[in-house]
């Protein structure tokens, strides 16, 4: 029995062993092996043609350096959805819910931005940090405010991931259970719950995809302001 709606966001362990390690690597084993051919299923066109897409739409405005950021940022894109998306079945656990894992994935990927903008044009990168045109007595305020906004960045995408991921899951939590309740009860509010649960559960589908194309995307505008 559940004491907590909440503990379905803590880290299973089976034996003493934690499952997120099991949890982080089936999305791989899920995908589909390309070969050397130029159509060879279905499944294998349709990952090609998305792939393709994204990373046009997402590289576009940023300069050719950027580019080879292009195999990365497509990898951590479908490694998000997939996660996401298998944390939606019964008795599964999503990683992607835990802040830890996404500060895993948010300060690395951001450092190594910074680090690049600081090393190939460091003039144009603490440029940033002062608008053209402040007034002088505003520099330092505005100084320590872009600074503190620049380190806040990777906490903001990690934050935003798990808390989107875990507020669904939660509400999809809170209508079941409320829908199991009412079935005995009233079972005509209890129909028009599932309804809602089903058409809630559409939405999370929705937001998995979303979320891990937004995180793609601002990792690609940050390197965008540093290439």
């Amino acid at each position: 029995m559940t004491l907590s709606f909440f503990d379905q966001f803590m880290s299973p362990t089976f034996l003493g062993i934690p499952l997120m390690a099991l949890a982080l690597t089936l999305p791989w084993v899920l995908f589909p092996t390309p070969s050397s051919r130029w159509i060879n299923n279905r499944l294998l066109t349709l990952q090609s043609w998305s792939i393709n897409r994204f990373t046009n739409q997402l590289l576009l405005p940023i300069n050719t350096g950027g580019h080879k950021w292009a195999l990365m940022f497509a990898s951590l894109m479908i490694f998000l959805i997939s996660l996401n998306m298998l944390g939606l079945l019964p008795y599964t656990f999503t990683p992607t819910t835990q802040l830890s894992l996404n500060m895993a994935l948010a300060v690395p990927m951001w450092l190594a931005t910074v680090i690049i903008g600081m090393r190939n044009q460091p003039t144009h990168s603490l440029g940033h940090l002062l608008p053209e045109g402040t007034p002088t007595p505003l520099i330092p305020v505005l100084i320590i405010i872009e600074t503190i906004s620049l380190f806040i960045r990777p906490l903001a995408l990690g934050v935003r991931l798990t808390a989107n991921l875990t507020a669904g899951h939660l509400l999809i939590q809170l209508i079941a259970t409320a829908a199991f309740v009412l079935l005995p009860l009233m079972p005509t509010v209890a129909l028009l719950t599932t309804l809602l649960l089903l058409l809630l559960t559409l939405l999370e589908v929705a937001v998995a995809m979303i979320q891990a194309y937004v995180f793609v995307l601002l990792l690609s505008l940050y390197l965008q302001e540093n290439v």
